[in-house]
């Protein structure tokens, strides 16, 4: 039975460092943030536990006067005075000893010549033209580390190297901070585990797997309840359950301000509510808690949200419980590709991909949808727009937060313009080819490609723009876009645009001129999107009015997107390609086959960015991928079209 919650549930707009710090001042008072009691494990499973005491050696390494060079071992005395013009003899057993490296150093000698220096003069009998100095190539005891030493201090999370520093000097058990147990609830009545048949109003559950990662990476113990649905009473039980067992809590989902959304009221009823709603953007839902002395926290739903969340409340506070500092993320200015509008008051954390073009780095935005896991996938970094800012200008030089390498964003080819799916192939096998090198594309449509290369933020832009008087592809507008610079249009692909469908084409659309009927719902391209040229171009050989189609300012960013539109059911029809049609089942009625290149700065086309991209599609496996997905043509893959 359900219990009847009176929930006085707001959210407040408190500012992230005022609710990050008060937090943890909150259950750092309490003791929270406390390490646990230590645990010895053995050195060899200890790489990434973090010592909770000093390690000092046992015994010294080496712990004996060890030969560092193949040679022979002599006193350094019975070789002063040797040269070339004076060499000595040294006779084995008498006063040289042959040893190999690591061999102890025999009595009485102090020094070892390498082989390499001795010359054979007779049976046993060895010739040297240099003295030897004193403990010359011999690694007296304690040369690595001395008995006593400190190896590591406390608080010191454990490399590989820490581990042969430990074992060289005889400790075989370690002391550590015992990884603080995080328990993960997830809640809602929609949800389902990963592999579900789906039906509609299904969510797959998969935050909590993410979770569990990220604690893992940080050190902690991820401790995975089921889904619990959403039911006050049978969320308490879990909530109580879990923080028994566990250090901290988090529960996902249910943290905003719906009739359903009870983790706030929840943690007020068992414990304290810190903060309920922080000024940042996305995540602003976000519960910070304690129960029994135990940090709770409710971290919201959405995808982004919940990773954003994690990263400012959750993160510090396991690294707090193991002892440590929460590392800083590296960072790298960069240039602003646009202009980057945030709300006055609120905290924004942009997604941004990244590519060095010539000697600058340049960020781009990317989607700044709370829910779309994609855009931190895509994403190379984090812009953080502070609360009292408004954005950034374009070209202005900012600050971003790296999600990877800062080598890999330097081998990155940056391809910005029209969509298409024959990229994401690229990409592929660029990689598979190249493992140190990686594509970026971002999906401004056509004349947004060309545009960006006129300000220098790409290597190159797919573009598929026809000229209506010509019927050329690229050329004109190229010329007219970019007349100062000499620039290079190498095909990618011919491919079928035409317009997607449902399976059976219910509503029985021939052509271009059954958009502007009422019963048909249309989804578009983005303005300067070569899609959008092509269908504006047929409308007008149709003599169909734009503003009588139902949907026409409608838009979408890929063909993909268009093909998801139609295949859910909010469109009848969008122009797009072939092969998004087939990758959703769904048909394809062919209008024109349009030649879709890839226009590059002629500067660039000796670059790794570009030749690389060239010899990936004189590759026959990658020529096979792009011809199964349907639609494509490759007769001139590669081959430039023009020069100018």
């Amino acid at each position: 039975m359900t219990k009847d919650v009176k929930r006085d549930v707001y959210l407040s707009d408190r500012p992230l460092e005022e609710a990050s710090r008060g937090y943890m001042d909150m259950i750092g008072a309490a003791g929270a943030l406390k390490p646990g009691r230590p645990e010895r494990v053995p050195v060899g499973e200890a790489a990434g536990r973090v010592t909770a005491a000093p390690v000092f050696a046992a015994n010294s390494s080496p712990h004996y006067h060890a030969s560092a060079m193949d040679g022979i071992a002599v006193r350094s005395a019975d070789t002063f005075g040797a040269s070339e013009k004076t060499p000595k003899r040294l006779r084995l057993g008498e006063n040289a000893v042959m040893v190999d490296t690591g061999d102890p150093l025999p009595e009485g000698c102090d020094a070892v010549i390498m082989i390499e220096d001795v010359h054979m003069a007779g049976e046993g009998e060895f010739e040297i033209v240099s003295a030897a100095a004193p403990w010359q190539h011999v690694r007296v005891i304690g040369e690595d580390i001395v008995a006593t030493e400190m190896i590591v201090p406390a608080n010191h999370r454990i490399r590989p190297v820490d581990i042969g520093g430990m074992l060289a000097g005889g400790v075989s058990e370690v002391l550590v901070h015992p990884r603080p147990r995080v328990g993960l609830i997830p809640t809602g009545t929609e949800l389902v585990p990963p592999g579900s048949s789906l039906k509609p109003g299904d969510v797959v559950e998969y935050n909590t797997s993410m979770f569990a990662s990220l604690v893992e990476e940080w050190g902690g113990l991820p401790v995975r309840y089921g889904i619990v649905p959403d039911r006050y009473d049978l969320l308490k039980r879990q909530l109580e359950e879990a923080v028994e067992e566990c250090d901290l809590v988090l529960v996902n989902a249910g943290s905003s301000a719906g009739r359903e959304d009870y983790t706030a009221a929840l943690i007020a009823d068992l414990g304290t509510v810190h903060t309920h709603g922080v000024a940042i953007k996305p995540g602003k839902p976000v519960v910070l808690g304690m129960i029994r002395g135990k940090p709770v926290v409710g971290v919201p739903g959405y995808p982004v949200s919940a990773i954003i969340g994690m990263e400012l409340f959750v993160r510090p506070v396991v690294y707090g419980k193991l002892g440590s500092a929460v590392p800083p993320r590296p960072r790298v200015e960069a240039l602003a590709s646009r202009k980057i509008v945030s709300s006055l008051g609120v905290e924004e954390f942009v997604r941004v991909k990244l590519g060095r073009v010539g000697e600058k780095v340049v960020a781009t935005p990317i989607s700044r949808g709370a829910g779309v896991i994609m855009s931190l996938i895509r994403a190379d970094g984090i812009l953080r727009v502070p609360r009292l800012s408004e954005g950034f200008s374009a070209g202005e030089l900012i600050s971003v937060e790296l999600l990877r390498p800062l080598e890999e964003v330097r081998e990155t080819t940056v391809v910005v313009g029209s969509h298409d799916i024959t990229l994401d192939v690229l990409a592929n096998y660029l990689r598979v080819l190249h493992p140190e090198a990686s594509l970026s594309s971002a999906h401004v449509g056509s004349l947004g490609g060309l545009a960006a290369l006129r300000r220098g933020e790409a290597h190159c832009a797919g573009t598929h723009l026809l000229d209506e008087d010509t019927g050329e592809y690229n050329v004109s507008y190229v010329r007219r876009l970019l007349p100062d610079r000499k620039m290079v249009l190498v095909n990618l692909v011919y491919r079928e645009q035409g317009l997607i469908v449902a399976r059976g084409n219910p509503k029985g659309i021939r052509g271009v001129e059954d958009l502007a009927r009422g019963d048909v719902g249309y989804v578009n391209r983005q303005r300067g999107a070569g899609t959008r040229v092509l269908l504006d171009f047929k409308l007008k050989e149709a003599g169909v009015d734009p503003q009588k189609i139902r949907g026409y300012e409608r838009e979408e960013y890929t063909h993909m997107a268009v093909a998801a539109a139609v295949a859910g059911g909010s469109a009848d029809a969008g122009m797009g390609i072939r092969a998004a049609a087939r990758a959703l089942d769904l048909d394809f009625i062919g209008v024109v086959e349009e030649r879709y290149d890839l226009c590059i700065p002629a500067e660039y086309m000796e670059t790794p960015y570009i030749t690389r991209l060239l010899e990936v599609m004189r590759m026959e496996e990658f020529r096979s991928a792009v011809k199964a997905l349907g639609g494509y043509d490759l007769r001139d893959c590669g081959r430039i079209m023009w020069e100018g």
